[in-house]
């Protein structure tokens, strides 16, 4: 231990070249010696280790000096961290360690034995679990992106599940997407199985996560829309530049991160998280600190709060505009009778002020064209809500397309203006749902379905009552189903998607008698 003690000195001042034998400095002092071999399984076979507590630093023996170089590259833009504490690898000016004679080796062979037995088993379940032909690299989508998802979360996030190689960000067809590559196609299956259809957020930034075509990427800039981790010389382009590297956990170790997805140290877990849209990975922590880079929006605190809304100074500026541009609505059907509005405007308007997704301020039918519509909803975080959720959505025969509009406010016309009656201003209607801070109804934010939920259902009204009342919609009603515990709301599912929006337009506020005024919302739940 002395030789080792003295020789590694040498280790700070001078440039070892490439060796198989390498050096960790600041480890925790109640670091576990398969803590430390995690650091290097990613990379291949570790065959052997000394750890200097007293040093707070240890040598790790690869298999290969192709194996240590590629950890020492990946390392040095990706500092790895141990138990929330920052580790640096160096090469080691040793070309072989000798650990013989020294005390306490027979645990060390112990733990070499265990975690190389695992990373052969993880190694071989390409071949079981693992699809023949599929890849190291995912493609991404995030729906309901009402939240910004920088570079850095995504790799935090997607670190815990194998070594990320490299990303890249983009927007297509309206859809913030992400193409991210691994350094093996079993950590990919891994994120996949355990981040699909997961929430980054509470009830919103939802993953869809699924394989990708493409067998590697190619980046050609280092910023904060992509990054290559195997190449700190890259330029950043027009992009803004990362100030400093990123501070990883070593993949799978306990006391990381996300340590609600943490399996064997250094593998990831098969079901790391449980399956389903209701659940959040930020919320697993009360917060998390993200590094800064310049020019973005700085170093920030993501804090998830008891309504499942998100605490990041300045991000209304982030998400852009608060007022959608909706176009190819049907004009044929504007003048449909309302069994709570009397025309075109106040029809469609509603139905977004029903506040299914946020609080609609003013709604602006064009006057030129009046398959397009402005709708101001009361600020940014609620229009990316509504645009992610509406988009698509088929209307009267039509498929609804909602983007962000260039303008900030939709502005009220003067008096006797030709198209006076095209626009209308809902900002103090009592139908809003989300006027108090901290509302329940934020939990209870979800996609377009054909199960509604219902409730203000006054005791006198019958099951044949309200399937009589969706079925003067148009609608067919498939099931009906009273809650047991609360009789004052209920489950009704009708014939599609499509009917349930429309019954929803038609009924929200319907007065069942007695002023008890029916609330309709969309189900997560199918009877």
């Amino acid at each position: 231990n002395e030789n080792y003690k003295n020789k590694n000195k040498g280790d700070k001042s001078s440039c070892p070249t490439s060796s198989r034998v390498l050096h960790l400095r600041q480890i925790p002092n109640d670091v576990t010696e398969a803590e430390i071999i995690s650091l290097g399984l990613p990379f291949g076979r570790v065959t052997n280790l000394l750890i200097l507590r007293g040093k707070n630093q240890a040598f790790l023996q690869m298999a290969s000096e192709e194996a240590a170089t590629s950890m020492v590259n990946y390392y040095s833009s990706a500092i790895p961290c141990l138990r929330n504490q920052p580790v640096y690898v160096q090469y080691s000016n040793h070309r072989e360690l000798k650990t013989d004679n020294l005390p306490d080796q027979a645990r060390v062979r112990a733990a070499l034995q265990a975690m190389n037995s695992m990373y052969s088993q993880s190694q071989n379940i390409r071949g079981g679990l693992v699809p023949e032909g599929q890849g190291s690299v995912l493609r991404i989508i995030v729906d309901n992106l009402v939240y910004p998802v920088p570079l850095e979360v995504l790799y935090q996030l997607f670190s815990r599940f194998g070594i990320v190689l490299k990303i890249i960000t983009f927007t297509k067809n309206h859809q913030f997407q992400i193409l991210l590559q691994y350094s093996e196609p079993v950590n990919a299956y891994y994120a996949k199985v355990a981040l699909d259809g997961q929430n980054i957020f509470t009830a919103c930034c939802t993953l869809r996560v699924d394989f990708s075509r493409l067998s590697s990427l190619k980046v050609k800039y280092n910023n904060d829309k992509s990054r290559d981790f195997t190449r700190i010389d890259l330029p950043f382009g027009d992009g803004h530049p990362p100030m400093e590297p990123f501070i990883s956990g070593a993949f799978g170790t306990p006391n990381m991160t996300f340590s609600s997805c943490a399996g064997p140290p250094g593998f990831a877990p098969p079901m790391g998280l449980a399956q389903g849209a209701g659940n959040d990975v930020i919320n697993t922590l009360p917060c998390f600190s993200v590094p800064a880079f310049p020019g973005a929006f700085g170093s920030f605190t993501v804090t998830p709060t008891a309504t499942g809304q998100i605490i990041i100074p300045g991000f209304t500026s982030i998400l852009g505009s608060s007022v959608l541009l909706v176009s190819n609505l049907n004009p044929e059907k504007q003048t449909y009778p309302c069994a709570v509005c009397s025309n075109a405007l106040n029809k469609f308007s509603f139905w977004i002020s029903t506040g299914v997704y946020g609080d609609v301020h003013r709604v602006k039918i064009m006057f030129k064209n009046k398959e397009n519509a402005l709708v101001q909803m009361a600020d940014a975080a609620q229009a990316q809500l509504a645009m992610c959720y509406l988009n698509g959505q088929m209307l009267y025969g039509r498929v609804l397309y909602t983007t962000l509009s260039k303008h900030q406010r939709v502005l009220l016309p003067r008096d006797g203006q030709e198209d006076h009656d095209l626009t209308k201003d809902y900002s103090n209607s009592r139908l809003h749902r989300f006027k108090k801070p901290g509302s329940k109804n934020f939990r209870n934010i979800f996609p377009p379905s054909a199960t509604l939920h219902l409730s203000n259902i006054p005791p006198f009204v019958t099951v044949d009552d309200m399937k009589k009342l969706f079925a003067s919609t148009g609608s067919t009603v498939k099931a009906f189903r009273f809650f047991q515990k609360d009789s004052k709301m209920a489950l009704i599912q009708l014939g599609s998607v499509e009917e349930a929006i429309h019954a929803l337009i038609e009924l929200h506020n319907h007065d069942l008698g007695e002023d008890h005024h029916l609330r309709v919302s969309f189900s997560k739940s199918a009877i």
